[in-house]
């Protein structure tokens, strides 16, 4: 598999994140579920605490990545949705320093939402990755 990254402009490199990126010579694509801070038993965990949120939402991603023989440098696309954008924002390094260290910068996008699925949950994390 080979990725290019797309930047017209480079601002979001900066963020984490490319502006585009092209793939070729992919085997797999994977689809994955918006994930939260939920426990392997579906139960909500650290209610209000984005920080917390965040990195055992980004755990769940990887374990999905994890269960398809995949990590987060395969990711190419990374959906972020948050009830509160301005709270998330002060967090955001956890997720670029995950992403850093894999050495991947999937295309991004944040959307703010009035609540998710589960109430007290603040953010959910959906990706695509291929391999």
């Amino acid at each position: 598999m080979e990725r290019t990254a797309i930047n017209p402009v480079t601002w979001s490199l900066d963020m984490g994140f490319n502006q585009g990126e092209m793939v070729t010579g992919h085997t797999r694509t994977l689809y994955c579920s918006g994930q939260t801070a939920m426990s392997g038993d579906g139960k909500p965990l650290h209610e209000g605490d984005m920080a917390a949120q965040l990195a055992l939402s980004l755990d769940n991603l990887e374990a999905v990545l994890a269960e398809a023989g995949m990590s987060l440098a395969n990711l190419v696309r990374l959906n972020v949705y948050t009830t509160d954008v301005d709270l998330l924002f002060p967090h955001y390094g956890v997720l670029a320093a995950r992403l850093g260290a894999a050495e991947v910068a999937p295309t991004t996008t944040m959307l703010g939402v009035t609540r998710l699925a589960v109430p007290g949950q603040l953010v959910e994390l959906e990706g695509t990755a291929v391999a």
